[in-house]
């Protein structure tokens, strides 16, 4: 009995860790494009509104995803829905693979935000059912993102400068990655037992379990803060180094990204022993300091203090959504725990997209410098109202439990 308790632990690591690889692709493949977008409008002579628009398609797949589909892993059980997942994602490396003109690129954006959207709400809540140690899950899926974010930027950029077939290589590798993580799902052990209920759970809704509503408020500005400001990072980033800061060199777009998700996914782990409440306030207070930091380098300008900044502000970003995301599913029971994340994602994605899509329209019309300042104060605003909400909601906890007890 000892020996088949260890070999079911030893099953259970193993397939932890493959759902953690899965995730980390994913975002790297989701970051992916970005350094090659400048080659393909050299190949293909396409506008700056057609890159918004491949942009913008990914992320509207992704959230119908998140949406209709995020809960649905509580219903079939995680490894189906992974399985299915990882596939499509193939399918859209495939794609990016064969592409020879901008149709082909919507056609991969499209599936590729389909895979991501299907996986993540699954991804996240298998980490969590396959934690040996309680909050490990919750310290992977936020340090995951923002590594496979920053990797994705930066090592494709880097195959894009020195590496031959620059708009082949990246997918090439990453469809055998997909390929051989989809055969490796054999050694997952399935967490979760199939119910009635599948067709209604592909209802768009929010997976918010009522006791879990009040956290889910209080951690929003949070949420909204943090990626709000990596989707100014993706879409202006490389454009404020270039046209504020004079920054020229071929490689800065991508260095800003992979030095902002880098350290974020660096403070998750450094502070993954620290309770959830500490994690917001400290990253909240982080990220405040770091957007100030970087709107003054932008005002100088200061391509140091601006480097700089992006360090603050993504030790700010990593620590803010371990906390957020630690206090949020924290309340949920493991049978709405998929919906409950992908409403998560789904909040997160939101802010990631939507502002900067604004800021890009701003930008024509008022120009870059003055938006990316106005668009750092609502970061900053955002950031210090996650601080006072989770400390009035700690002590509101506290005087519960003193009343209780």
């Amino acid at each position: 009995m000892h020996l088949l308790e260890r070999r079911a632990a030893r099953r259970r690591s193993l397939g932890f860790w493959l759902v953690a690889t899965v995730l980390f692709l994913l975002m790297f493949a989701a970051s992916a494009p970005s350094p090659l977008y400048v080659v393909y409008q050299g190949l293909w002579g396409f506008s700056p509104a057609t890159l918004t628009a491949v942009f913008a398609v990914y992320v509207l797949a992704l959230l119908a995803m998140l949406v209709s589909a995020g809960g649905l892993s509580d219903f079939v059980g995680r490894k189906p829905v992974l399985a299915a997942a990882i596939a499509v994602e193939a399918a859209s490396m495939l794609l990016f693979l064969l592409a020879d003109g901008v149709g082909w690129l919507y056609a991969a954006r499209i599936l590729q935000g389909v895979g991501t959207g299907l996986a993540t709400g699954t991804i996240s809540a298998s980490l969590i059912d396959l934690e040996r140690r309680p909050g490990f899950g919750a310290l992977v899926n936020s340090a995951v993102p923002t590594a496979g974010l920053a990797a994705g930027a930066l090592g494709t950029g880097l195959l894009v400068q020195y590496a031959p077939a620059p708009t082949r290589l990246v997918y090439a590798l990453l469809l055998v990655a997909f390929v051989l993580t989809g055969l490796a799902l054999a050694v997952m052990p399935e967490p979760v037992r199939r119910r009635p209920g599948v067709l209604r759970s592909l209802l768009p809704e929010l997976g918010v379990p009522k006791r879990a509503r009040l956290a889910f408020v209080v951690v929003l500005p949070s949420l909204m803060a943090t990626w709000s400001l990596g989707g100014l990072y993706l879409s202006l980033g490389r454009s404020l180094v270039v046209e504020v800061l004079g920054v020229t060199a071929p490689i800065a777009g991508g260095l800003v990204i992979f030095l902002l998700m880098g350290t974020g996914s660096a403070a998750s782990m450094l502070l993954r022993g620290r309770d959830s409440r500490t994690a917001i306030v400290a990253g909240g207070l982080f990220l405040a300091g770091g957007v100030g930091l970087l709107l003054l380098a932008l005002a100088l300008p200061s391509p140091a203090l601006f480097f700089a900044g992006t360090v603050v502000s993504g030790f700010g970003f990593g620590t803010s959504f371990l906390g957020a995301f630690r206090t949020a599913t924290g309340l949920a029971e493991p049978g709405s725990r998929a919906a409950l994340v992908a409403t998560l994602y789904t909040a997160s994605y939101l802010s990631f997209s939507l502002p900067s899509l604004a800021a890009g329209l701003a930008a024509t019309n008022l120009g870059l410098h003055p938006t990316a300042t106005g668009y750092g104060l609502v970061v900053i605003a955002l950031a210090l109202t996650a601080v006072v909400a989770t400390v009035r909601f700690a002590r509101k906890t506290r005087d519960r439990t003193g009343e209780s007890g």
